[in-house]
Formats: structure tokens, sequence, C-alpha cells
């Protein structure tokens, strides 16, 4: 298990490979069991990002729609020609949001293997370095939401793959640099800048740190004229991606600043965009938008095993096997360094290179699964040569390792959630055939938690819906906020005036009302109560007014739909 790969038959290498593969494939295929196990199941992130594409689909979809417009505005165009391309060969968005998945998580177990080796060349480490990986991606929806995070993985890591790639020694200690990996370098950059763009950041920083060596026991910039080059190629292909995202204006600009966002209850604990926190530990280490690391409980527990690596690496007489880390396994070090550099920045700048924990949260799961398989496979090495010493010990060796291997394997089936893709079922199915028979260009207004599934499993246009109240460009968020306002303002008055106005207004043809939309229950929780207008206004005139809705009073006369928990009224009618 702990045999080097130069000492490894390529029967050994081959098999170890074959294991990463074939976790891969098990973990891929439990999700697709998920993602398919439904007509109307829709990953919770894709109902953002990928909806609009039904427009290249049908061109009479989503039109004059302001959220449709945005999400297609912020898409990154890597991400944007890749699937316009899979709906070119006749393949449904949605379909394609699932199956791609799986071939991602493919090619970031290869390409961590990869890695693994080259830091420590022992194929069982390696495994275990994807094992753990598949873990993790598997466990939370970043990689199953198949939208431009879900690129991070591959991206990145096939980047460090290559850069540890890019120059070896031969026999004689000469230093060689390929021009195949420094090659592959820049096209990843590019790569990055058109799926992830926060991915760049990272990846020139690492490039910046390449020229910070360790000589005469000292740091010291490197003055090898190649990699002076490489950097500086490196650098411009970053800075040529990355400057049209800095020079373009849009529509929906300006950026939110963080004075604005303090004052948005949406930033707060109870907000749709959580970010702020009173408590120090939870804003800077575990907030999900503002904090360093990513949530705890989606991590297996033998992944903290990697904080042990630098301790053990100070006692290689204990632990001989350390003595195959490979002096380049400092890019863990400067991953985590330049994460945490552009944490910060984007701490100082907020909002302005979006969310801090883009930063991080990613880099962290990924050093901690190379650094974790190869602690524990240090360990159980250190473990068998003290159990040779006498039988009691090599039972306690051969226990511990057969603890290890349940933990990792089992790992599944006591997780916190396992797969965490956070599929969303649809549970209005007869709604959804419904409205998808009517006319294609129909705007629906509505407050109910349905909202945030008609564009996903009707394509058709909402109004507004609380998954697209996302509050980092005003230009979109003013005009949104100020939507959600007017349509609770009209659910909610008396007047009928006041209804035919504003379905007059924003185009409305259909309204669709929970059950218990006109109760005191229902106010309480309705999202727009994040909104103090709502507050103010709207639950002061459902107080103080004696008279019913306007709109409670058509249901009888406007109804074109209904079951025990909705009601869609044609607005038609209600003018």
């Amino acid at each position: 298990m702990t045999t080097p790969c130069d000492r490894a038959s390529a029967t050994q290498r081959r098999v170890w490979l074959a294991l990463s593969f074939t976790v891969a494939v098990l973990y891929g295929l439990l999700t697709l069991k998920l993602a398919f196990a439904g007509k109307y199941v829709v990953q919770d992130d894709a109902r953002q990002h990928v909806f609009w594409m039904y427009r290249w689909v049908d061109s009479a979809l989503f039109t004059n729609d302001l959220i449709a417009d945005y999400f297609q505005s912020v898409a990154p165009e890597g991400y944007k020609i890749l699937y316009r391309g899979a709906i070119a060969l006749g393949i449904d968005p949605f379909v394609f949001n699932k199956v791609l998945p799986p071939i991602l998580g493919l090619v970031t177990t290869g390409y961590a293997y990869g890695v693994s080796l080259q830091l420590f060349p022992i194929p069982a480490a390696a495994f275990g370095s994807t094992l753990l990986l598949n873990q993790v991606l598997w466990a939370n929806d970043d990689l199953p939401s198949a939208t431009p995070r879900a690129f991070v993985y591959p991206l990145l890591i096939a980047f460090l793959y290559y850069l540890l790639g890019r120059s070896s020694q031969d026999s004689t200690g000469e230093v060689r640099h390929s021009k195949s990996g420094l090659g592959a370098c820049l096209i990843l950059i590019a790569l990055q800048g058109v799926f992830y763009p926060q991915a760049v950041f990272l990846s020139a920083g690492l490039l910046v740190l390449q020229l910070i060596i360790w000589r005469n026991g000292r740091f010291a910039l490197s003055r090898d004229r190649t990699d002076l080059l490489f950097v500086g190629a490196g650098l411009g292909v970053a800075i040529a991606i990355l400057l049209p995202y800095a020079l373009q204006t849009s529509v929906y600009d300006p950026v939110i600043t963080l004075a604005e966002a303090r004052e948005l209850r949406e930033f707060q604990p109870a907000g749709r965009s959580r970010f702020f926190d009173s408590n120090p530990w939870e804003f800077w280490i575990h907030g999900n938008r503002s904090g360093i690391l990513p949530r705890t409980e989606r991590l297996p527990f033998l992944l903290y095993a990697a904080v042990l690596l630098p301790v053990i690496r100070f006692f290689p007489d204990r632990f001989p096997l350390v003595r195959q880390l490979h002096p380049q396994a400092r890019i863990l070090v400067d991953l985590i360094l330049v994460s945490l550099g552009w944490f910060f920045g984007a701490h100082l700048v907020l909002f302005r290179l979006h969310l801090p924990s883009r930063y991080t949260q990613h880099s962290v799961r990924i050093v901690l699964c190379l650094a974790a398989a190869i602690a524990l496979v240090v360990m159980l090495d250190a473990l068998f040569r003290w159990g040779t010493q006498a039988r009691w010990q090599t039972v306690l060796a051969y226990a511990g390792t057969a603890m290890i291997a349940l933990s990792l394997v089992l790992y599944p089936n006591y997780a916190y959630e396992f797969p965490g893709a956070n599929y969303r079922q649809g549970s209005q199915p007869e709604l959804y055939a419904f409205l998808s028979q009517q006319p294609k260009d129909i705007h629906v207004a509505t407050l109910s938690a349905e909202g945030d599934m008609i564009p996903s499993l009707a394509q058709r246009s909402v109004l507004v819906a609380e998954e697209y109240g996302i509050p980092y460009h005003m230009g979109y968020y003013n005009e949104f906020r100020k939507r959600a306002i007017a349509l609770a303002e009209a659910q909610y008055s008396p007047n009928l005036t006041d209804v035919q106005q504003f379905i007059q207004e924003y185009d409305i043809d259909l309204w669709l009302l929970d059950a218990d939309a006109f109760s005191d229950e229902y106010l309480n929780r309705v999202w727009v109560r994040q909104y103090p207008e709502f507050a103010r206004d709207v639950r002061r005139t459902t107080r103080q007014s004696e008279e019913s809705p306007a709109l409670e009073r058509a249901i009888a006369a406007c109804t074109v739909w209904k079951n025990q928990d909705l009601v869609l009224l044609d607005a038609a009618c209600i003018e």
C-alpha cells in the first residue's frame, strides 16, 4: 500500500487509478439517480443559472423578462458557449445540467490523482486524495449544480497539475521545462476566466509565488529567465482575460457598496443573502459568503488529518515515508496563502470582487483532501512499522487500518447528507403542465414559493420570486425590489383600481395565489416581509382596512385553475 511509484508495478498503479475513477463514477451515479428521480426535479442554483437558456431553444420564451435578462448578462461566456453547444445538439438545458456534473467529477478525479502523485509518489495516497475529494464534492452542491462555480474544481486542479509538471530534473540534475506544460497553464488560465473568473486570481497569485524560492537558508526571488517569462506570460493572459470584466459596463450597475449592504435586511442573518453576523467567529470563519472555511458538517472528519502533515514532517525518523514528500508540496501552502490574500482583499473592496468566501472555501477543500490523504498514508506506514515489533502491535495496526478504511468507505452512510446535490422536487406538476400550455410570452405575478419553480419547470416568466432576489447589482435589484413591493401592495389593496393599474404597468397575464394568501399567518412568513415597505404599508393596510383585498374578491369569478394549495387567476378578468 505504501510502495512508491518508482517501485510499484504498472498493474498496481493502474489498479489505484481505476479505483479512483470507480469512486467518481459511483458517486456520480448516486447523484444522477436523484437528478432523474422525477419529471419535475431541478437543482437549487440551476434555477437561477439555467432557466433562461430556454431562449436558445425557443426565442419566444422569456421575452421582456427582467430576471432572465439579468442572469443571462452575468453568466460567464465559456459557460454560455458550453450550454449553447449542448442545446445546438438537441440536448435540453436541464438534462445537460444533470449529466454534466459526473463528467466534471471524472476530469477532477483524474487531475487530482496526478497532482497527488506529483506531491507524494505513493499511488495509495493518490487514491485516498481522490476518494476524500469526491466525498467532499458530492456532499456539497457546488459540483452537482453544474453552474459556473462547478468548474473551479477541474480547472484549478488541472492548473495545479500542469504547474507542478512544468519543470523536472534529468539524471544529471539539470532542470528542464516542459513547453506543453507551460502552454497548458496559459490555456487553463484563459478557461478559468471564461468559466469562473475568481479562479484566475488564485492562479495568478500562485504564479507570482513561483518566483519566491528558498536559497541559502532564506527566501529569494528567482532569476531564472524561463521562470520570469512563464510568470509574465501567465499574468499577461490573466490580465487580458479579466480586463473585459473590469472595463465593461452593465445596465445593471452599480455593484452594491458596503454601506448600502449594511442598510439592507437582505444581508442580515435572517435575509435572503445573509452576509453580516454579529458573531465574529461566524462572520470570519464559518459564514457561507463571508467566512474562510467551508461548511464543516459537510466535511469527512478524517479530513482533519491534514493538520498533522506539517507536524509529522519534522519527525522523519518516526514517520519514514514522509521523506517521499516532494519539495513542490509547498504549493499547498502557496494556495492557502494566495486564497487568504484574495479573501481579505475581497473584504476590503466589498463587493467589487464578489464574495470573499469564493476565494478560500474551494481551495481549502482541495488542500485538505490532498494533505489529509498523504498524512493518513504516512501515519499508517509508521503504524505498520511499529506493529512488526510484537503480535499485539500487529493486531492494533491492522485494527487501526481497518477503522480508517471503514470510515472512508462508509462516509456516505453517516454523512450529514450524501449526495448533497440539493435537488428540488416540484410539488405542483399539474400547475407546471397547465402553465406550459399557455402562451409563451405570458407573465405570472405571484408571492408564492412556487414562483421559484415556474421559470425552470414550466418555462414561463414570473414578475418576481424569492429565488431571483440577488442584491449585488443595484440596477437590477432596485427594479426587482420595486416590483416585489408593488406586487405585495396590489395583492393586498382593497382598491380594485390599484390592482388594475399594477396589471397594466407590468403586463401581467396570470396571478398565482397560495390558498391561505390572505391570512395573518401568511403575511408573517411571506418572503417580501424582509422589505421595510411591506411592514410599513402593506401590513398597515390589511390591519386598518375594513374591506377585504380586491384580489380576494375576484377569486370566485376569475379562477382559471386551482387545487387545495393554489389558485390561479386570469388577470384580464380582474381588469
